[in-house]
Protein backbone atom coordinates (compact mmCIF):
# COMPACT_ATOMS: atom_id res chain seq x y z
CA UNK A 1 0.00 0.00 0.00
CA UNK A 2 1.46 3.36 -1.01
CA UNK A 3 0.65 6.85 0.22
CA UNK A 4 -0.02 9.14 -2.77
CA UNK A 5 1.19 12.29 -1.05
CA UNK A 6 0.59 14.40 -4.15
CA UNK A 7 -2.98 13.16 -4.63
CA UNK A 8 -5.45 15.81 -3.37
CA UNK A 9 -8.12 13.13 -2.87
CA UNK A 10 -5.79 11.35 -0.44
CA UNK A 11 -5.42 14.50 1.67
CA UNK A 12 -9.12 15.20 1.40
CA UNK A 13 -9.71 11.72 2.83
CA UNK A 14 -7.25 12.37 5.67
CA UNK A 15 -9.00 15.65 6.51
CA UNK A 16 -12.41 13.97 6.38
CA UNK A 17 -11.05 11.38 8.81
CA UNK A 18 -9.89 14.11 11.17
CA UNK A 19 -13.30 15.80 11.04
CA UNK A 20 -15.09 12.50 11.70
CA UNK A 21 -12.64 11.86 14.55
CA UNK A 22 -13.76 15.07 16.23
CA UNK A 23 -17.37 13.88 16.23
CA UNK A 24 -16.38 10.44 17.55
CA UNK A 25 -14.31 12.13 20.27
CA UNK A 26 -17.36 14.07 21.42
CA UNK A 27 -19.57 10.97 21.42
CA UNK A 28 -17.01 9.01 23.45
CA UNK A 29 -16.55 11.88 25.89
CA UNK A 30 -20.05 11.56 27.36
CA UNK A 31 -19.82 7.78 27.68
CA UNK A 32 -16.38 8.01 29.26
CA UNK A 33 -17.30 10.59 31.86
CA UNK A 34 -20.32 8.52 32.92
CA UNK A 35 -18.26 5.35 33.26
CA UNK A 36 -15.35 7.17 34.91
CA UNK A 37 -17.60 8.57 37.64
CA UNK A 38 -20.50 6.13 38.03
CA UNK A 39 -18.68 2.97 36.89
CA UNK A 40 -21.60 1.81 34.76
CA UNK A 41 -21.45 1.42 30.97
CA UNK A 42 -24.51 2.89 29.29
CA UNK A 43 -24.95 0.52 26.36
CA UNK A 44 -28.03 2.58 25.45
CA UNK A 45 -26.02 5.83 25.15
CA UNK A 46 -26.41 6.09 21.36
CA UNK A 47 -30.18 5.69 21.69
CA UNK A 48 -30.26 8.88 23.77
CA UNK A 49 -28.54 10.56 20.82
CA UNK A 50 -31.24 9.14 18.54
CA UNK A 51 -33.99 10.66 20.73
CA UNK A 52 -32.15 13.97 20.69
CA UNK A 53 -32.04 13.89 16.88
CA UNK A 54 -35.79 13.26 16.74
CA UNK A 55 -36.42 16.12 19.18
CA UNK A 56 -34.45 18.56 17.02
CA UNK A 57 -36.06 17.29 13.82
CA UNK A 58 -39.68 17.62 14.98
CA UNK A 59 -39.14 21.01 16.65
CA UNK A 60 -37.50 22.39 13.52
CA UNK A 61 -39.47 20.70 10.75
CA UNK A 62 -42.95 20.31 12.26
CA UNK A 63 -43.19 23.20 14.71
CA UNK A 64 -41.03 25.78 12.94
CA UNK A 65 -38.70 26.36 15.87
CA UNK A 66 -35.46 28.06 14.71
CA UNK A 67 -32.69 25.50 14.39
CA UNK A 68 -30.40 26.94 17.13
CA UNK A 69 -33.30 26.93 19.61
CA UNK A 70 -34.33 23.43 18.53
CA UNK A 71 -30.76 22.24 19.17
CA UNK A 72 -30.65 23.84 22.62
CA UNK A 73 -33.98 22.15 23.41
CA UNK A 74 -32.54 18.85 22.12
CA UNK A 75 -29.55 19.14 24.46
CA UNK A 76 -31.79 19.94 27.44
CA UNK A 77 -34.20 17.10 26.66
CA UNK A 78 -31.41 14.52 26.41
CA UNK A 79 -29.75 15.89 29.57
CA UNK A 80 -33.08 15.42 31.36
CA UNK A 81 -33.41 11.90 29.91
CA UNK A 82 -29.91 11.13 31.22
CA UNK A 83 -30.88 12.23 34.72
CA UNK A 84 -34.15 10.25 34.54
CA UNK A 85 -32.32 7.18 33.28
CA UNK A 86 -29.91 7.34 36.19
CA UNK A 87 -32.56 7.97 38.85
CA UNK A 88 -35.02 5.26 37.82
CA UNK A 89 -32.85 2.64 36.06
CA UNK A 90 -29.17 2.97 36.97
CA UNK A 91 -29.36 3.97 40.64
CA UNK A 92 -31.15 0.78 41.78
CA UNK A 93 -28.49 -1.41 40.14
CA UNK A 94 -25.36 0.54 41.13
CA UNK A 95 -24.16 -2.15 43.50
CA UNK A 96 -25.04 -5.17 41.39
CA UNK A 97 -22.67 -7.22 39.24
CA UNK A 98 -21.40 -5.50 36.04
CA UNK A 99 -23.08 -8.15 33.87
CA UNK A 100 -26.44 -7.23 35.40
CA UNK A 101 -25.79 -3.56 34.69
CA UNK A 102 -24.91 -4.35 31.07
CA UNK A 103 -28.06 -6.43 30.65
CA UNK A 104 -30.26 -3.69 32.10
CA UNK A 105 -28.79 -0.90 29.95
CA UNK A 106 -28.93 -3.26 26.97
CA UNK A 107 -32.62 -3.77 27.71
CA UNK A 108 -33.09 0.01 27.77
CA UNK A 109 -31.42 0.13 24.34
CA UNK A 110 -33.99 -2.23 22.82
CA UNK A 111 -36.83 -0.50 24.67
CA UNK A 112 -35.87 2.90 23.26
CA UNK A 113 -35.46 1.47 19.75
CA UNK A 114 -38.85 -0.21 19.95
CA UNK A 115 -40.45 2.92 21.36
CA UNK A 116 -38.98 5.05 18.55
CA UNK A 117 -40.18 2.56 15.93
CA UNK A 118 -43.73 2.61 17.27
CA UNK A 119 -43.82 6.37 17.81
CA UNK A 120 -42.01 7.59 14.69
CA UNK A 121 -42.12 4.57 12.29
CA UNK A 122 -39.07 3.32 10.39
CA UNK A 123 -39.21 6.21 7.92
CA UNK A 124 -35.90 7.93 7.25
CA UNK A 125 -36.08 11.66 8.00
CA UNK A 126 -33.64 14.37 7.04
CA UNK A 127 -33.35 17.90 8.32
CA UNK A 128 -32.54 19.13 4.80
CA UNK A 129 -30.03 21.72 5.99
CA UNK A 130 -26.82 22.16 4.00
CA UNK A 131 -24.07 24.74 4.28
CA UNK A 132 -22.11 23.94 1.12
CA UNK A 133 -18.39 23.16 0.95
CA UNK A 134 -15.09 24.96 1.21
CA UNK A 135 -12.92 24.57 -1.89
CA UNK A 136 -9.18 24.33 -1.34
CA UNK A 137 -7.40 23.49 -4.57
CA UNK A 138 -8.92 20.22 -5.76
CA UNK A 139 -10.26 19.42 -2.30
CA UNK A 140 -13.82 20.03 -1.10
CA UNK A 141 -14.47 20.12 2.64
CA UNK A 142 -18.17 20.13 3.67
CA UNK A 143 -18.82 23.06 6.00
CA UNK A 144 -21.23 20.91 8.01
CA UNK A 145 -18.45 18.46 8.90
CA UNK A 146 -16.04 21.31 9.61
CA UNK A 147 -18.62 22.93 11.87
CA UNK A 148 -19.21 19.65 13.68
CA UNK A 149 -15.46 19.23 14.19
CA UNK A 150 -15.04 22.75 15.62
CA UNK A 151 -18.02 22.37 17.96
CA UNK A 152 -16.67 19.01 19.13
CA UNK A 153 -13.28 20.53 19.98
CA UNK A 154 -14.90 23.48 21.76
CA UNK A 155 -17.04 21.05 23.78
CA UNK A 156 -14.00 18.95 24.70
CA UNK A 157 -12.06 22.03 25.85
CA UNK A 158 -15.13 23.40 27.65
CA UNK A 159 -15.64 20.13 29.54
CA UNK A 160 -11.94 20.03 30.46
CA UNK A 161 -12.14 23.58 31.87
CA UNK A 162 -15.36 22.70 33.73
CA UNK A 163 -13.74 19.67 35.35
CA UNK A 164 -10.53 21.56 36.19
CA UNK A 165 -11.74 25.03 37.18
CA UNK A 166 -15.11 24.60 38.90
CA UNK A 167 -16.03 23.25 42.33
CA UNK A 168 -18.57 20.84 40.84
CA UNK A 169 -16.05 19.63 38.28
CA UNK A 170 -13.48 19.08 41.02
CA UNK A 171 -16.04 17.09 43.01
CA UNK A 172 -16.79 14.96 39.95
CA UNK A 173 -13.11 14.23 39.40
CA UNK A 174 -12.54 13.55 43.07
CA UNK A 175 -15.36 11.05 43.41
CA UNK A 176 -14.22 9.27 40.26
CA UNK A 177 -10.83 8.75 41.93
CA UNK A 178 -12.05 7.64 45.37
CA UNK A 179 -15.71 6.81 45.90
CA UNK A 180 -15.22 5.77 49.54
CA UNK A 181 -13.36 8.80 50.91
CA UNK A 182 -15.34 11.61 49.29
CA UNK A 183 -18.57 10.98 51.28
CA UNK A 184 -16.50 11.47 54.46
CA UNK A 185 -15.63 14.95 53.17
CA UNK A 186 -19.27 15.93 52.78
CA UNK A 187 -19.69 15.17 49.09
CA UNK A 188 -22.91 13.32 48.25
CA UNK A 189 -22.15 10.61 45.67
CA UNK A 190 -25.82 10.38 44.73
CA UNK A 191 -25.99 14.05 43.72
CA UNK A 192 -22.70 13.85 41.84
CA UNK A 193 -23.90 10.75 39.98
CA UNK A 194 -27.13 12.53 39.03
CA UNK A 195 -25.28 15.64 37.81
CA UNK A 196 -22.81 13.47 35.88
CA UNK A 197 -25.67 11.60 34.22
CA UNK A 198 -27.27 14.88 33.18
CA UNK A 199 -23.89 16.11 31.92
CA UNK A 200 -23.33 12.91 29.95
CA UNK A 201 -26.86 13.21 28.57
CA UNK A 202 -26.17 16.83 27.60
CA UNK A 203 -23.08 15.71 25.69
CA UNK A 204 -25.21 13.08 23.95
CA UNK A 205 -27.64 15.88 23.08
CA UNK A 206 -24.78 17.93 21.66
CA UNK A 207 -23.74 14.90 19.63
CA UNK A 208 -27.33 14.73 18.33
CA UNK A 209 -27.05 18.38 17.21
CA UNK A 210 -24.02 17.51 15.09
CA UNK A 211 -25.23 14.17 13.73
CA UNK A 212 -28.65 15.52 12.75
CA UNK A 213 -26.83 17.77 10.27
CA UNK A 214 -24.88 14.87 8.78
CA UNK A 215 -27.13 11.79 8.76
CA UNK A 216 -30.70 10.64 8.25
CA UNK A 217 -32.77 10.05 11.36
CA UNK A 218 -34.35 6.65 11.98
CA UNK A 219 -34.90 4.38 15.00
CA UNK A 220 -31.77 2.28 14.30
CA UNK A 221 -29.37 5.22 13.87
CA UNK A 222 -27.93 4.40 17.29
CA UNK A 223 -26.57 1.10 15.95
CA UNK A 224 -24.46 3.09 13.49
CA UNK A 225 -22.58 4.93 16.22
CA UNK A 226 -23.19 2.97 19.43
CA UNK A 227 -20.76 0.07 18.85
CA UNK A 228 -17.96 2.23 17.45
CA UNK A 229 -18.35 4.77 20.28
CA UNK A 230 -18.10 1.96 22.81
CA UNK A 231 -15.00 0.55 21.09
CA UNK A 232 -13.38 4.00 21.00
CA UNK A 233 -13.91 4.28 24.76
CA UNK A 234 -12.52 0.78 25.41
CA UNK A 235 -9.50 1.27 23.16
CA UNK A 236 -8.72 4.60 24.80
CA UNK A 237 -9.08 3.06 28.26
CA UNK A 238 -12.66 2.94 29.55
CA UNK A 239 -13.21 6.07 31.64
CA UNK A 240 -10.06 7.79 30.34
CA UNK A 241 -11.20 10.85 28.38
CA UNK A 242 -7.78 11.67 26.88
CA UNK A 243 -7.36 8.07 25.72
CA UNK A 244 -10.82 8.14 24.19
CA UNK A 245 -9.95 11.38 22.41
CA UNK A 246 -6.86 9.82 20.82
CA UNK A 247 -8.63 6.56 19.97
CA UNK A 248 -11.42 8.46 18.22
CA UNK A 249 -9.01 9.91 15.68
CA UNK A 250 -7.25 6.56 15.16
CA UNK A 251 -10.59 4.86 14.44
CA UNK A 252 -11.74 7.67 12.18
CA UNK A 253 -8.57 7.57 10.08
CA UNK A 254 -8.80 3.78 9.70
CA UNK A 255 -12.36 4.15 8.42
CA UNK A 256 -11.57 7.09 6.13
CA UNK A 257 -8.41 5.59 4.61
CA UNK A 258 -10.09 2.19 4.30
CA UNK A 259 -12.74 3.91 2.20
CA UNK A 260 -10.04 5.59 0.12
CA UNK A 261 -8.18 2.38 -0.72
CA UNK A 262 -11.22 0.10 -0.97
CA UNK A 263 -14.85 0.53 0.15
CA UNK A 264 -15.98 2.45 3.21
CA UNK A 265 -17.29 -0.84 4.65
CA UNK A 266 -13.72 -2.17 4.49
CA UNK A 267 -12.68 0.83 6.54
CA UNK A 268 -14.99 -0.32 9.34
CA UNK A 269 -13.76 -3.91 8.99
CA UNK A 270 -10.11 -2.80 9.29
CA UNK A 271 -10.92 -0.52 12.24
CA UNK A 272 -12.70 -3.37 14.07
CA UNK A 273 -9.83 -5.78 13.29
CA UNK A 274 -7.36 -3.23 14.67
CA UNK A 275 -9.49 -2.98 17.82
CA UNK A 276 -9.37 -6.77 18.32
CA UNK A 277 -5.59 -6.84 17.87
CA UNK A 278 -5.20 -3.96 20.32
CA UNK A 279 -7.26 -5.82 22.90
CA UNK A 280 -4.72 -8.66 22.74
CA UNK A 281 -1.74 -6.32 22.94
CA UNK A 282 -3.09 -3.79 25.44
CA UNK A 283 -6.43 -4.92 26.91
CA UNK A 284 -6.57 -1.98 29.34
CA UNK A 285 -6.61 0.46 26.40
CA UNK A 286 -4.11 3.02 25.10
CA UNK A 287 -4.02 5.11 28.29
CA UNK A 288 -5.94 2.83 30.60
CA UNK A 289 -4.56 1.51 33.87
CA UNK A 290 -4.17 -2.21 34.55
CA UNK A 291 -5.91 -1.56 37.86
Amino acid sequence: MDFPLTDPFFWETVIQGLLFGGVLALLSLGLNIIFGVIDVVWICYAELIMLGMYTIYFLYSDYGVPLPLAMIAGILVVALLGAILHHFIIRPILHTEPINQLLVTGGVLFFLQGFATLAFSVEFRNLGVTFGSIEAGDMYIPITRLLAFVISLVAVVGLWLFLKRTYLGTAIRAISQDRDVMPLMGVSPGKIYLVTSALGGGLAGLGACLLVLLYDIHPAIGLTFGPITFMVCVMGGLGNMIGGFIAAFIFAEFIALGGFYAEIEWGYVIAFAFFIVMMFIRPQGILGSKN
